[in-house]
């Protein structure tokens, strides 16, 4: 899990579990450039959350800059990646976790509220590690972590905008990682779950993100981040974690049922088979026409 003398970049790190995966790896001897612009979990306001977090990391003997850019603006995501240069002189690892809330069923959710998330969840993530790519590609290196969700990959009520940027990111990770395996960049998604300001505004809970249930710390989730910022990291893969529980989400395909030029007729006399998962595989059995 080395990730000793790395520059690893790390959005929303000001607080929660970005903070955490900020503080872990500068522990284990990583660089950190911390991105948060300090807001709210909605993302309005700014604040100093980064520089706060900059300062736990130097007082631990670490090396740290602080970065207010917001990742959903083309500059800032940019300029976040320009720190990284400027300060340790390249990019080796990018954390996507910056993100937001704007929790509403579908039907009462406004397309102002659809498009924010999805600009930063998803485009933001697009933005930094568009950025960073070209640096870790040319010296074959670099070390990717997007960050997903069980409302992307399972589903979750009134979170349409959110599940959709979450589920967005795995469509990332599975084009970046075979765009990046020849020149040792790994992609990886992370799904975490942890008490944090994010899961305290939901309606209903009754989370205080100042202090976190120990058992669902989100400092539980970082290990997950450490070994996919490390040196044998996957490439590829899905790692949930939460409350030190760790598991793998893989795409499951079954068996194609061939109708041929007779499908239209055919269709729903083999819809149960076509739909039956009973002994799927892991992987896909429709490949672009790239593979």
């Amino acid at each position: 899990m080395s990730v000793d003398g790395r520059v690893a970049i790390v959005t929303g790190a000001g607080n929660g579990l970005g903070r955490q995966h900020a503080l872990l790896l500068a522990k284990n001897g990583a660089k950190i450039v911390v991105n948060d612009l300090g807001g709210g979990v909605d993302g309005t306001g700014q604040g100093d959350a980064a520089d706060i977090v900059v300062e736990e990391i130097r007082d631990l003997g670490g090396e740290a800059v602080a970065n207010k850019a917001s990742v959903s603006d083309r500059d800032g995501a940019k300029s976040i990646v320009e720190d990284a240069v400027n300060a340790f002189g390249t990019v080796d690892i990018v954390v996507n976790n910056a993100g937001i809330l704007r929790d509403k069923s579908f039907k009462n959710m406004t397309l102002d509220e659809w498009d924010i998330v999805i600009n930063v969840h998803l485009n933001g993530s697009a933005y930094v590690t568009w950025n960073a790519w070209p640096i870790m590609y040319a010296k074959n290196y670099g070390r990717v972590i997007l960050t997903s969700s069980v409302s992307g990959i399972f589903g979750s009520f009134g979170q349409a905008n959110y599940g959709a940027a979450k589920m967005g990111m795995l469509g990332l990770m599975n084009n970046l990682a075979r765009e990046g395996a020849s020149h040792n960049v790994h992609t990886n998604c992370l799904s975490p779950g942890a008490s944090t300001r994010m899961t305290a505004s939901v309606p209903g809970s009754s989370i205080d993100p100042d202090n976190p249930d120990p058992n669902n710390h989100p400092g539980l989730v970082s290990p997950a981040v450490l070994h996919m910022a490390g040196e044998d990291a996957p490439n590829g893969r899905v790692i949930q974690a939460m409350g030190g529980r760790f598991a793998s989400n893989v795409m499951y395909s079954n068996e194609p049922v061939e109708l041929g030029l007779d499908a239209v007729d055919l269709f729903e006399d083999n819809v149960e088979q076509i739909l039956d998962m009973s002994a799927a595989q892991p992987g896909g059995n429709f490949q672009s026409s790239n593979d």
